[in-house]
């Protein structure tokens, strides 16, 4: 199945990270309150706000930092995704 955002609506795969602590315990990420990472699959083309083209900043790709409780969890396929707006978004990230 394939799913396609509209307007200003990003399609993320979570990345799921794990997090070691000094005392050796492994917390995986839900239990944290840190913003979340994800790969961008899929993008609306915009659309507009105010009757003004609305610029997509993100391409597919892309890995963005995404707020923890912004956004929609659906399943496509057996495959976790979220579906946020491009505003819920909060910086993309770069290899050095």
């Amino acid at each position: 199945m394939k799913i396609q955002p509209l307007f200003d609506r990003v399609l993320l795969k979570p990345i799921e990270s794990k997090e070691n602590r000094a005392s050796g315990l492994i917390l995986p990420e839900s239990t944290s309150e840190r913003p979340r990472l994800g790969v961008v699959v899929a993008l609306g083309d915009g659309g507009e706000t105010d009757g003004k083209p609305t610029k997509m900043y993100v391409k597919e790709n892309d890995i963005a930092l995404f707020s923890r409780y912004g956004g929609i969890d659906v399943k496509i396929d057996e495959e976790d995704y979220v579906i946020v707006r491009q505003t819920d978004i909060l910086a993309i990230m770069e290899e050095n």
